[in-house]
C-alpha cells in the first residue's frame, strides 16, 4: 500500500513538473491540483510536496529539453542581469527560478527590490515603463504559537522585450527580514549582481 501511495505521488509530481515545463504553468499549487485531478486526487498524502514537483521538474528539463533550457536560463540571467543594474538604486536582489535554473520559456524574472511601493512605481513612470501592480502574501518564520508571520507585499508585473518580470517591493528597513520560498519553506535565496554575473559564466 506504501508503495503504491509513493508511486501514485511521484506520478502527480511528474505530471505537475509536465505542465509547468510545456504548459506554462507558474504555480506549484496549480500544477499540482491540474495534476491530481488527472489521477482522481485532491488532497491528502498522495499530494507531493513542492520540492518533489521541482525534483521531477529538473530531470523532465534534463531529459527533454536539456539543448533549449539551459539557453533559456542563461538569456533570463542575463536579462536579470541588465534589471539588477538598472534598479540599482533599490539594492536588487535575483530570486525564483532563473535563479535556480529551473526556468523556462514561460518563466519570469522574479526579483526583490527595497524601498516603498510609491517610490518604484514613480520610477517606473519616469521611464515610461507600462506596469500592473498586484499584491502577494509573503510568509516570513513562524511565530511563538507556531503560526507564519505574514504579510502582503506589492508586487510589479511588466515586460522588457520578450521578458516578463515581477518584482517584490520589500520595506528597505526589513531588509533582513527574507520570506519563506514556495517550494521548501526555507528562507529565500536571494543574488546579487556579482553572484548573478558568476553564475552566467558558469552556464
Amino acid at each position: 500500500m506504501a508503495q503504491r501511495s509513493d508511486n501514485l505521488r511521484r506520478q502527480i509530481a511528474v505530471e505537475a513538473a509536465r505542465l509547468m515545463a510545456e504548459h506554462g504553468v507558474k504555480d506549484f499549487l496549480t500544477a499540482k491540483r491540474k495534476a491530481g485531478e488527472k489521477y482522481g486526487i485532491s488532497n491528502g498524502s498522495n499530494m507531493p510536496k513542492n520540492s518533489e514537483i521541482e525534483d521531477a521538474l529538473v530531470e523532465h528539463q534534463r531529459l527533454f529539453q536539456s539543448d533549449s533550457q539551459p539557453q533559456q536560463v542563461k538569456k533570463l540571467r542575463e536579462a536579470a542581469a541588465d534589471s539588477l543594474k538598472f534598479f540599482s538604486i533599490f539594492n536588487p536582489k535575483l530570486v525564483g527560478s532563473v535563479l535556480r535554473g529551473t526556468a523556462g520559456p514561460h518563466s519570469d524574472v522574479n526579483l526583490h527590490v527595497f524601498t516603498s511601493p510609491e517610490t518604484f512605481i514613480h520610477f517606473l513612470k519616469q521611464h515610461d515603463i507600462p506596469v500592473e501592480q498586484k499584491t502577494r502574501r509573503y510568509k516570513f518564520g513562524k511565530n511563538k504559537d507556531g503560526s507564519f508571520k505574514e504579510k502582503d507585499i506589492a508586487v510589479f508585473q511588466f515586460m522588457a522585450g520578450d521578458v516578463p518580470f515581477d518584482v517584490a517591493v520589500f520595506d528597505e528597513k526589513t531588509e533582513r527580514d527574507v520570506p519563506l520560498s514556495k517550494v521548501d519553506g526555507k528562507p529565500e535565496e536571494r543574488a546579487s549582481l556579482s553572484v548573478l554575473q558568476d553564475l552566467i559564466k558558469n552556464i
